[in-house]
């Protein structure tokens, strides 16, 4: 029998977790994390003053104007996504593809969500047109549209929308009276950020975005879940109109008892700051899974299958369309079934393009580079210190057999 479902349906929990840097804690963060393990309590609804100072400069050295009111911190960007959609009321919309977890967040509290297409030269952003259209469309239906979830650094397609789509999305979506949540996890991420240029719609709309930063992006470890936002600076002409969503997700990260666990929050706090172990480590991480992520892409291509050429992140966003005559020949014709198939070929897990808000016909799959880097903590260490880890005989192994997987794709 078919291995098949709809779009909008599947079980949650085996949904894909976010690409992992498959790395050893830092030290430093480890030490800190150990030095408060006695910390009994939590940290308040929000986070402490000091973890929402550690996050407020992290923006401010972006150029974003921050202080310690505007910021909320949460147990991981899940739980404050929830609470943050909830805060805003009315329908969401949502680029296509766009990160896994997001769209399971607004339906778990009854909101409408909509996929909106994105241009072909990345994702992450929805295209203007599109976007007006589909607003237009939504309202026409009798619905309340009030969100727009984005991320200029994507998940899953690992490109960066380039500033001028960027500013013409985020004046559509003002214009017609979204807010606009700007998801900036892997910002930090970039693969040569001397020649990317990463625009936050916070810098084009400061009074129409939220920011939402997870740091399993790239300063603390997936394990560690810990999640901050930064709300639109209120202004006394303004503060009826944001001073309440800020409180209102207060409340809600409070009802769910959404709370920093207490021993963390020094480590968060210390990562937020950025001292240099941290920047250091997180360049290095980046620029390994760049390479890797260069070495896949090419590896895609070469099977005749299609990829935007990957920006940031620790992964790459195929579509293996081209190859669909030899993937029916194994019975492979749909991306769950293209989920199936490069799972248990690979031995790694592999998400199929459904997870993403894609087609179900559309043969697309998401593949993480930390799958790359080694099967032991020593190999992956290895991995990032070498200044040509592509060259590094287990990595090199990897990545010959997949693209050995790939290329028999197409007989």
């Amino acid at each position: 029998m078919r291995q098949t479902a709809p779009e909008s349906r599947g079980p949650v929990r085996y949904g894909p977790p976010a690409p992992e840097p498959g790395l050893p804690v830092l030290p430093g963060l480890a030490a800190l994390l150990a030095a408060a393990v006695d910390r009994t309590e939590p940290e308040p609804p929000g986070g402490g003053p000091v973890l929402r100072e550690a996050a407020a400069g992290y923006w401010w050295r972006r150029g974003l104007r921050t202080h310690a009111e505007d910021v909320v911190a949460a147990p991981g960007a899940q739980p404050l996504l929830l609470a943050l959609i909830a805060a805003h009321g009315g329908d969401v919309l949502l680029p296509r593809p766009c990160p896994a977890w997001w769209t399971p967040q607004a339906r778990l509290i009854g909101r409408p969500a909509y996929h909106v297409p994105t241009p072909a030269e990345c994702g992450g952003v929805p295209d203007p047109y599109a976007l007006l259209e589909t607003v237009r469309r939504v309202r026409a239906e009798g619905g309340s549209p009030r969100l727009l979830l984005l991320s200029v650094a994507d998940d899953p397609t690992a490109t960066v929308a380039p500033p001028e789509l960027v500013r013409e999305a985020c004046e559509a979506a003002v214009a017609e009276g979204l807010h606009i949540i700007s998801d900036e996890t892997w910002r930090d991420t970039l693969h040569r950020p001397q020649d990317t240029v990463l625009l936050s719609p916070a810098e084009m709309c400061p009074d129409d975005v939220t920011v939402l930063t997870d740091l399993a992006g790239a300063l603390a470890p997936a394990a560690w879940p810990c999640a901050v936002a930064r709300f639109p600076p209120s202004a006394p002409s303004r503060a009826d109109r944001y001073a309440d969503h800020r409180a209102r997700t207060l409340d809600i990260l409070t009802a769910l008892g959404a709370l920093v666990p207490g021993p963390l929050a020094p480590a968060a706090a210390h990562a937020l700051d950025e001292p240099e172990d941290v920047t250091v480590r997180a360049r290095r991480t980046a620029d390994l899974h760049g390479r890797v992520a260069a070495a896949v892409h090419h590896a895609v291509l070469a099977a005749g299958a299609l990829a935007r050429p990957p920006q940031a992140g620790r992964h790459v966003y195929a579509d293996l369309g081209p190859l669909r005559a030899g993937l029916a020949a194994r019975g492979v014709t749909d991306s769950l079934e293209l989920e199936n198939h490069l799972s248990a070929r690979l031995g790694t897990p592999v998400p199929g393009g459904h997870r993403f808000g894609d087609e179900l016909g559309a043969l697309r799959a998401r593949f993480d580079t930390a799958a790359f880097l080694g099967s032991t903590e020593e190999e992956r260490t290895e991995a990032l210190a070498s200044p040509r880890p592509g060259e590094l005989p287990h990595v090199a192994r990897a990545l010959s057999s997949f693209g050995e997987a790939l290329d028999e794709l197409d007989t």
